[in-house]
């Protein structure tokens, strides 16, 4: 092993890693994060680094918030714990709720809190199948996602995820669970063809999905805004109203998963703001509390609120719940959260900062791996490339991508690999003197990684 200090060790033989390649992990070993202050974290040698991604998409106000401290602190002096099942309640739950009533898209009638995301987008698929029940249309239970799309790993929401990790040898996705084509125009737009007629023929594609399965049995259809693990996939012009018009056709619930989008993410409160078009529900977490506290919560359309209303009286009970559900600590941070948002212009922050960072992207198209760079509000990423004038991509096998990863780190960058992309999401409150520093890093790396490459003769068909 090394290196690795007794800490490492110790984190070895007790500690499971998620999306951690377990085996190599013991000759590796942990990078230990002690602390963080603002955009910046320290591992256990003293060592800094920008946090490039805030952390898991989430800490969208930096580090060590002393107003999220403190409403904490209080509030578990006030109250600790308590719970809203049975009909109990505390005016924190009721006061968030309002609040996300207030500034969500749509026409929420009501809010389910969770813990986070996946829980979140776990129960929009028992809720859409709950509601068709209700509705007497018990046939009417798929659920339509997308390749490449992450909407979590219960066994629910990993099914709804596109990536094949989240699916190999777990035994999903579920049957119910079908997957729609990815929209990544680079990717997959055919040659002379335009993004508008690209989303057309996502659009036609879709809606030959559900005539095939048969739309008397296609209940919801969930999409991220920005798909953000699938590699920070931005939708083509067009793309989500030419959707959601094949969705009313069929009577389709449209659910928009906000979770690393929702909150100023795109340069709008919500993603689906930023794309143009009004979701029935959708699911937050993340940055609800800037990632201080773990919450989750969906948005109830008046329609599935009635549905429930009607299941409850047949029943005798909501059986749905869990006991951190509406936890008014979480309650207290994500409203302290909302109110610096809304307090700081933390939209109209993104918004002016959007230029510099979009800037600095297409920038990094001109470098020799680079085969995309692509960014919206203060989220994006580069897809790196062995061959640009034919977008060919590298042999997974050879890791390109966490070979950036890792020379980031050396160079005092924290970023995430995503496939053969590279991501940034860093905090909202960054500077414009730090975006410039975090670019700065990363075109380092990718210098570095260039150097390698050649080095190696990669780039060998």
């Amino acid at each position: 092993m090394g290196t690795i200090s007794n800490l490492g060790r110790r984190d070895i033989e007790t500690v499971i890693h998620p999306y951690t390649n377990l085996s190599a992990f013991r000759e590796t070993g942990p990078l230990v994060i002690e602390r963080g202050k603002g955009v910046f974290v320290y591992d256990s040698q003293g060592r800094e680094y920008i946090e490039g991604l805030s952390g898991l998409w989430c800490a969208s106000l930096g580090y060590g918030v002393e107003e999220l401290t403190e409403a904490a602190r209080e509030q578990m002096s006030r109250l600790s714990f308590s719970h809203l099942f049975g009909g109990k309640s505390h005016d924190l739950a009721i006061e968030l709720a309002e609040k996300l009533k207030e500034i969500a898209p749509g026409a929420p009638s009501h809010v389910l809190f969770c813990s986070g995301g996946s829980e979140a987008n776990d129960m929009q698929v028992k809720l859409t199948w709950y509601y068709n029940n209700a509705r007497g249309r018990p046939e009417k239970k798929k659920i339509i996602s997308r390749m490449k799309a992450y909407h979590g790993v219960t066994v629910a929401s990993g099914s709804l995820t596109g990536l094949q990790p989240v699916h190999a040898d777990f035994d999903l996705p579920l049957p119910q669970v079908l997957h729609a084509p990815c929209p990544h125009y680079y990717r997959y737009g055919e040659e002379g063809e335009t993004e508008e007629a690209f989303s057309a023929r996502m659009a036609r594609d879709l809606e030959e999905l559900i005539v095939r399965e048969g739309a008397d049995t296609v209940a919801a259809f969930i999409a991220e805004p920005v798909m953000g693990a699938g590699g920070v996939l931005i939708p083509p012009e067009g793309y989500f109203p030419a959707v959601a018009e094949v969705l009313k056709k069929y009577d389709v619930r449209f659910i928009s998963d906000e979770v690393i989008c929702g909150f100023g993410r795109t340069g709008e409160m919500f993603g689906a703001r930023t794309f143009g078009f009004e979701p029935d529900s959708i699911s937050v977490a993340k940055a609800i509390t800037s990632a201080s506290f773990p919450l989750g919560a969906i948005t109830i359309e008046e329609d599935l609120y009635r549905a429930m209303l009607a299941e409850s009286e047949k029943t005798g009970v909501f059986g749905h719940g869990y006991t951190y559900t509406g936890h008014p600590v979480g309650c207290a941070v994500a409203l302290k959260t909302l109110e610096i948002y809304e307090r700081d212009g933390i939209v109209d922050q993104v918004k002016k900062k959007a230029k510099l960072f979009s800037g600095r992207f297409t920038e990094l198209s001109g470098h020799p791996l680079v085969g995309e760079a692509r960014a919206i509000g203060m989220i994006g990423a580069v897809e790196l490339v062995a061959d640009k004038k034919t977008k060919r991509p590298f042999d997974p096998a050879l890791k390109v991508g966490a070979k950036v990863v890792d020379f980031a780190l050396g160079h005092g960058l924290l970023t995430r690999m995503l496939g053969d992309s590279v991501a940034l999401c860093p905090p909202l409150v960054m500077t414009e003197s730090e975006i410039n520093e975090m670019f700065d890093r990363l075109a380092l790396a990718l210098n570095d990684a260039e150097a390698w490459v050649e080095r190696e003769s990669l780039r060998r068909a």
